[in-house]
């Protein structure tokens, strides 16, 4: 037994832990030399890069956002004002009050009822009213008022232009009728009106306006007014108004549908017989030009006082061979050389 745990004891591994010395080295400086100079290194210092010159940051661009009319809060007053302003073009200014009048009770403190407002008594002739109308814009400011504050403020400080003072400033030119009665869907009558501008006269484009009262004829020899404005378009061919050459033009398209024979029978058959041009600034009438001369004792505008009255329109009972509708200016051919 003995010898047997001798052997199981010489058996078990052993672990013996042993401190062995390591050798350090230190180096240790030499003494240094009295007298002599000493070297101390400066210290590193990080710099930041130089600073790019200028122009290497070219300035932001600055946008300047356009001031813009201000939208009427309230749609009812929107409508209104809207109306009016169509009134005012068509020269029914007693309509044009009664819808802004409700407009401002609806909306007192818009910039838009008191600016239009301000149109309108100018347009009458009653200008201290339209005076105060305009005041009462530009003391909104800019922030409320918008483009309308720049717009009141010219008209504070320029004053007011009569009408009549435009006399001779802006006239009719010549009226040219190309009447194409052998159309596909129907009879079709192209106006061009050119409307001339004096050179140094200072015109508020907005308040040009070009009315055209177009006749037929029935069967019966009945010239009758048209009532059905869906028959007419127009727009200006020349925009923006720039009065290149001192005139801008605008094109008036008169179509009469086609119609079969029962409802020819019943309602007469309707043919292009002529039209009033008038021309109108602020309401008031400038010029006016009648073809047939007769249709100017059927309206109610005041005669003409351009120095053309006695000039007879350009009219053509045909189309031009190289017409395009789809070209905005109707002009003659060119002659060929």
């Amino acid at each position: 037994m003995a010898l047997a745990t001798r052997f199981e004891e010489s058996q078990k591994v052993r672990y013996i832990e042993k401190e062995v010395p390591k050798t350090v080295i230190i180096r240790v400086p030499a003494p240094a030399v009295v007298g002599a100079p000493v070297q101390v290194e400066a210290p590193v210092v990080s710099r930041p890069p130089a600073p790019l010159p200028a122009a290497s940051f070219p300035a932001p661009a600055v946008v300047s956002s356009p001031v813009l009319t201000p939208k009427i809060d309230d749609p009812v007053s929107e409508r209104l004002v809207k109306e009016a302003k169509q009134a005012r073009v068509k020269g029914d200014m007693g309509a044009a009050v009664m819808k802004l009048e409700e407009a401002s009770s609806r909306s007192p403190n818009d910039p838009n009822v008191h600016y239009e407002l301000g149109l309108i008594h100018e347009a009458m002739g009653v200008y201290d009213m339209a005076a105060i109308h305009y005041e009462k814009v530009f003391q909104m400011g800019a922030t409320i008022a918008g483009s309308l504050f720049e717009l009141a403020g010219a008209k504070l400080r320029d004053g007011f232009q009569e009408p009549e003072g435009m006399l001779g400033k802006l006239a009719l030119s010549r009226v040219r009728i190309f009447n194409n009665p052998q159309a596909d869907d129907g009879q079709k009558v192209v106006l061009t009106i050119p409307v001339q501008k004096a050179p140094e006269a200072e015109i508020d484009v907005g308040e040009i306006s070009v009315s055209v009262v177009f006749f037929n004829k029935t069967p019966k020899g009945e010239i009758l007014q048209l009532e059905d404005k869906s028959w007419v378009t127009e727009q200006w061919v020349t925009l923006p108004f720039d009065w290149n050459g001192d005139e801008e033009v605008l094109q008036m398209s008169y179509q009469i549908p086609a119609q079969d024979q029962a409802t020819a029978h019943l309602f007469g058959e309707r043919t292009y017989y002529g039209q009033v041009v008038s021309l109108l600034y602020k309401g008031e009438v400038l010029d006016v030009q009648a073809w047939p001369r007769d249709l100017a004792a059927r309206t109610a505008q005041a005669p003409s006082t351009s120095p053309i009255d006695s000039m007879l329109p350009d009219f053509q009972n045909t189309m031009p061979l190289d017409f395009d509708p789809n070209l905005p200016l109707v002009l003659p051919p060119r002659p060929t050389q």
